[in-house]
């Protein structure tokens, strides 16, 4: 009886409009207040726990690093190294703008933000260059949803959160399905540009591919930051979480300076000599690959015997050295191994210059307009999330005091559901759900009460997690609710009903690989387990 009372009164007050994490809240308080043998006392208690719990602390960091990314340029950094990678093939800027939704999706764990930072882009480039709008905006609006299922996910964070599985499986679980997921995509864009006789990009060779990853290189280091982080047991997901926003900071006001007072100031002027930016940039790469070393050669080396920092660094330094070298030498023609620190000691005012100039403008970098908008944009997206986070932890909270899963389990199990049919009633729901419902707070809804049936059917809790995730990302792409149609139709100004049938074709890509990863159970759970081991769920 409670059960029906419950779900009847968050159905009817989301039809009546009344926003998520109000109904959700509201409901589970009538409940408690006039049928639940549970105190009122248990509302705030449920809301402090709910608000302190570490897992969710990843979100906000998770959130400001994906807007300091979103608006430091590194998308268009992005897309010059995706097509420089694949936009010789047929159809090869259409794949190119999957590509970079994927690399974005790793930097950002949100789909809208990967929508806006490389559709805003990628469109009006594929316009430029022949492509039909819609045929554009269907491609951005479905290769946007990687954005939760490339780690790190925030919807990942929020699984997790709901059912105590682990964060880092959860993001493991997310590369394989991420990778084929985009490659199905790509494949279908391929054929339709055969039949099509869509352009093909002219093919720029080698050295663009390495131009294109050296300038987005800054950015996509944060992918090794976070996961080699974690996998590396440097730091857990949260933390990994503030350091990225740490570094995503730094990366889009000190070093791309897209934003804030530096904005538009090149490291290297015209006026330096040619002396000088091989020495300066000689250092840099140097110093880059140094870094890099010591952080990767940390997370392999992690378990062996006899290997020191020490050692690593020696080694690192060596090899810094004739990376040095290396460049100088195949930049000026004219130099040799015994002039280079003359190239260096060239370099250095190039390197006062901009000390001095970040110097100057340090306390700015924190204070100015750029920073400040990025800063409150993210806190209203925290607020807003966390908020329906709180109210659907209470919705969970009520569920298990009245033991409603528990009730459904049994009933489910009576009727003769296996796990096989139990995966198809989970898909059917969360399809027909996300038509209505933002991602987390359906997720954190359904979660509570389908997690114990699979536990009982011997569903694997990792896989089960990615099931909901890529039903969240095609729920994100479907009407009258469908977030990425929304944002897929504000930067391109075609009409929702336009981007609904410019997206068909390719959520058909998606229902499809749905079906793939729902009972190809091996794509999300290989990974996780061969590095970490299986997940073990306390009934």
């Amino acid at each position: 009886m409670e059960a029906a009372i419950l779900f009847v009164l968050v159905l009817g007050l989301l039809f009546l409009g009344v926003p998520v994490a109000v109904s959700l809240g509201l409901s589970s308080i009538i409940i408690i207040a006039f049928f639940s043998a549970d105190s009122m006392s248990s509302v705030a208690l449920q809301l402090f726990t709910a608000s302190q719990n570490y897992t969710l602390l990843a979100i906000p960091f998770f959130i400001l690093a994906s807007a300091f990314m979103s608006t430091g340029g590194v998308a268009r950094r992005i897309i010059r190294f995706a097509i420089a990678t694949v936009g010789h093939f047929r159809g090869g800027l259409a794949m190119a703008s999957v590509m970079a939704c994927m690399l974005f999706a790793a930097l950002s764990g949100s789909s809208p933000a990967t929508v806006v930072a490389i559709g805003t882009i990628a469109i009006a480039g594929m316009r430029q260059v022949g492509y039909s709008k819609d045929f554009a905006a269907g491609i951005i609006a479905n290769a946007g949803t990687l954005g939760i299922l490339i780690p790190p996910s925030i919807v990942m964070v929020v699984y997790s959160a709901a059912t105590d599985v682990s964060v880092g499986r959860m993001f493991l679980a997310g590369v394989v399905p991420g990778l084929v997921a985009g490659l199905m995509l790509m494949a279908a864009i391929y054929v339709l540009a055969r039949i099509r006789n869509l352009p093909a990009e002219e093919w720029k060779g080698f050295g663009e591919i390495l131009a294109g990853g050296k300038e987005a290189g800054w950015g996509l280091f944060l992918i090794i930051i976070i996961l080699g982080g974690i996998y590396g047991g440097v730091f857990t997901p949260t933390e990994a979480a503030a350091v990225a926003a740490v570094y995503a900071f730094f990366v889009a006001l000190f070093v791309y300076r897209d934003m804030g007072p530096l904005k538009g100031v090149r490291w290297i002027q015209d006026t330096d000599s040619k002396r000088a930016r091989v020495g300066f940039s000689a250092l840099v790469y140097a110093l880059a690959f140094f870094f890099v070393f010591m952080i990767l050669s940390f997370f392999v080396t992690a378990e062996w015997e006899g290997v020191t920092a020490g050692g690593r660094a020696l080694v690192g330094l060596v090899l810094s050295l004739a990376i040095m070298v290396a460049y100088a030498v195949w930049r000026d023609r004219e130099s040799n191994p015994f002039n280079i620190p003359g190239y260096v000691v060239a370099g250095l005012p190039i390197w006062g210059r901009n000390v001095a100039l970040m110097g100057r403008n340090f306390l700015r970098m924190f204070f100015n307009e750029d920073t400040r908008k990025v800063m409150t944009d993210a806190s209203k997206t925290t607020i807003m999330l966390m908020f329906i986070i709180v109210n659907a932890l209470l919705f969970a909270h009520v569920l298990t005091s009245e033991r409603i899963p528990d009730a459904i389990t049994e009933l489910m199990i009576g009727y003769g559901f296996n796990w096989f049919t139990f995966l198809i009633a989970v898909n059917l729901l969360l399809l027909l759900g996300g038509q209505f419902m933002e991602p987390s707070g359906l997720l954190l809804i359904v979660a509570p009460v389908v997690f114990p049936i699979a536990m009982e059917l011997g569903v694997d809790p990792v896989h089960l997690g990615i099931i909901m995730v890529v039903n969240m990302e095609i729920g994100m792409i479907t009407p009258p609710i469908g977030l990425n149609l929304f944002v897929t139709s504000g930067i391109t100004g075609m009409s929702l009903i336009q981007v609904v049938r410019a997206a068909a074709p390719f959520v058909a890509v998606l229902f499809a690989f749905l079906i793939l990863v729902t009972y190809v159970p091996v794509l999300s759970t290989w990974l996780p387990y061969s590095l970490m081991g299986p997940e073990i769920v306390t009934r």
